[in-house]
């Protein structure tokens, strides 16, 4: 039985702010400075995919359509910022620590979104509900790539750190 919109935007609503609470915890916990940023930086994220995805949940629940979703503006600084983190984190966490392992699980759990998104992008017939959900796919497609260029930086840096080998 396929589900209802409020299905399934209770759905992508409790994802997002599972998502919040996530990488909530490691900013918290992280003793990397620049791992704090980039993990703070996806909770705000995840955070505005939950307002966002708030306002379509009212507007459904009132009028049983979609609003037009707002354009999304990428922060031109964003690419920057996590550039330079990224240099920064790989010189303060190794890629066996809780953060590399972080970054590992988000990557999964973005994984996770972004299915959820297209497929349901795919199946929508309102318009308005098929672009909110191909811009959330693409948003989480974004961090995705993202955390996938974090952790590749982290294995390669394993590979070249002879600690890393038994013998």
């Amino acid at each position: 039985m396929s589900k209802s919109p409020t299905d399934i935007l209770k759905e992508a609503i409790l994802l997002e702010k599972r998502g919040k609470a996530f990488y909530s915890n490691v900013a918290e916990q992280s003793k990397s400075q620049a791992a704090k940023k980039i993990f703070t930086m996806m909770a705000e994220e995840e955070d505005e995919h939950i307002k966002f995805l708030s306002r379509q949940f009212k507007a459904y629940a009132q009028d049983k359509k979609f609003v037009k979703p707002d354009e999304h503006i990428e922060d031109p600084n964003e690419e920057t910022v996590v550039r330079i983190l990224s240099e920064d984190i790989k010189k303060e966490i190794s890629a066996a620590s809780f953060e590399a392992a972080a970054i590992s699980a988000a990557m999964d759990f973005e994984t996770r979104a972004v299915k959820i998104y297209s497929e349901r992008a795919e199946e929508a017939t309102d318009p308005m509900e098929k672009e909110t959900y191909k811009m959330l796919a693409e948003w989480e497609s974004g961090h995705h790539k993202l955390l996938h260029r974090l952790n590749e930086d982290l294995k390669e840096q394993v590979w070249n750190d002879n600690n890393f080998w038994p013998f």
